[in-house]
């Protein structure tokens, strides 16, 4: 089905506008339309130019009205206001290669994300390059999109971890995934199609390509996301008895506060706030050490009793936790996990953070009360914005009651 736009219409793959003038500015104007073409196919590049083009016809309009009907036609063609002009379509487009285009990408990229969405997005954009590198981004089509998909559904969620692997093409990682059988999941999959066809958008945003080609390209697979699993009472109590010096503190932290991996590791000294009588709060804010999730992420969280208790042990300025990063603290978990013999399916060390949310819930705390604790948005109403904006959120002495709530299990304590 042909896409809808006001005052504009398809012809022969280019998008045209019309649009009629009043009866009584026809004769003024010596024509009966505005009429232009839009220069591209693309339906949302098309709307934005027709947009333009309402404007200035407005504004024609409005200066045929200014009184000048009676002047001379010389002094009336003086006021008429010139069309909307775009970009003339380059003779070369879509003559640049994807490998061209994809270092030119990935440098732009690196500036405006951070570490590890950078990695994600160099990642995807290098499979697609290692495959159509050599080709001019102009002769994609949607076959190339489906043959892509294939292949990358062929891949091993364990290609990134390997040292061997290191540097190779998509198909010669297609191959050395045929010995390991898993394969990558339907959700890893969207996301690598879904970078790649951003890519592609900013190619044709730049005016490298004409039309987007994956445009129609969709997973045949559903999508299920893999939830993580909360960790038993016996699991936290394994876990905390271990003692790990790199992550044992780290790990307690968000245990007994819900904060995600990168939050805690990224605490200063002075993100704690000593509130008096209601004790020690963690602001969980964008500082220099890392930035937040979402805007709902920032938030003052109250410091557990166990956890005031640890702080003569951690630096007294900068960086609670120097020599942390959230690789050191997933793959520090996974090894910890490892030794104990926790191998079950989603137990990783955002569980911690589950498993937090698990406590606040068996203990009768109100959804929204925990929402506003681990930093996600209110899910009390159907309309979320509404309740943020007439709710001032829960007072500290609630929060503090919920948190002093939380119990540790016994063979934690020990």
């Amino acid at each position: 089905m042909t896409a809808t736009i006001k005052y504009a219409y398809l012809k022969q793959q280019t998008w045209m506008f019309r649009r009629n003038y009043p009866r009584d500015l026809q004769n003024l104007f010596g024509t009966q339309a505005l009429k232009q073409s839009l220069k591209t196919g693309d339906v949302k590049l098309a709307k934005s130019r027709a947009a333009e083009i309402n404007a200035k016809f407005e504004e024609i309009v409005t200066k045929g009205r200014q009184g000048l009907v009676d002047l001379p036609e010389k002094q009336r063609q003086a006021v008429r206001v010139a069309p909307v002009s775009f970009p003339a379509v380059n003779p070369l487009i879509g003559r640049t290669t994807v490998a061209e285009l994809a270092r030119t990408y990935l440098n732009k990229r690196s500036g405006e994300l951070r570490h590890g969405g950078f990695k994600s997005v160099r990642f995807s954009v290098g499979l697609f390059a290692s495959t159509f590198g050599a080709r001019q981004v102009g002769s994609l089509n949607r076959e190339d999109g489906k043959a892509f998909l294939r292949l990358i559904a062929k891949l091993s969620p364990h290609v990134r971890k390997s040292e061997k692997t290191r540097g190779l093409g998509l198909e010669q990682l297609v191959a050395h995934s045929v010995v390991r059988g898993n394969r990558i999941t339907p959700q890893t999959q969207k996301r690598i199609l879904s970078q790649v066809s951003h890519f592609l958008d900013w190619a044709m945003y730049e005016g490298h390509l004409a039309d987007m080609p994956f445009k129609s390209i969709r997973l045949d697979q559903k999508i299920k996301v893999a939830s993580y699993a909360a960790p038993t009472n016996e699991e936290v109590g394994l876990l905390l008895g271990a003692q790990d010096p790199r992550i044992g503190q780290v790990m307690l932290f968000c245990l007994l506060s819900g904060m995600r991996s990168g939050e805690a590791a990224g605490l200063l000294r002075e993100d704690l706030i000593n509130k008096g009588n209601l004790g020690w709060f963690a602001f969980i804010r964008p500082n220099r050490v890392r930035f937040l999730k979402t805007d709902a992420a920032e938030r003052l969280i109250p410091l557990h009793l166990r956890l005031m208790d640890l702080l003569g042990e951690l630096p007294a300025e900068g960086e609670l936790f120097p020599d942390v990063t959230v690789p050191v603290i997933t793959k520090g978990f996974a090894k910890l996990r490892s030794q104990l013999g926790l191998e079950r399916p989603g137990l990783v060390f955002h569980s911690t953070r589950k498993w937090f949310i698990t406590q606040c819930e068996r203990t009768g705390v109100p959804e929204h009360f925990t929402a506003s604790l681990v930093g996600h948005q209110s899910a009390r109403s159907e309309n979320r914005m509404t309740y943020g904006i007439y709710s001032a959120g829960i007072s500290d002495e609630q929060k503090r009651s919920i948190v002093d709530g939380i119990q540790l299990p016994e063979a934690a304590v020990r």
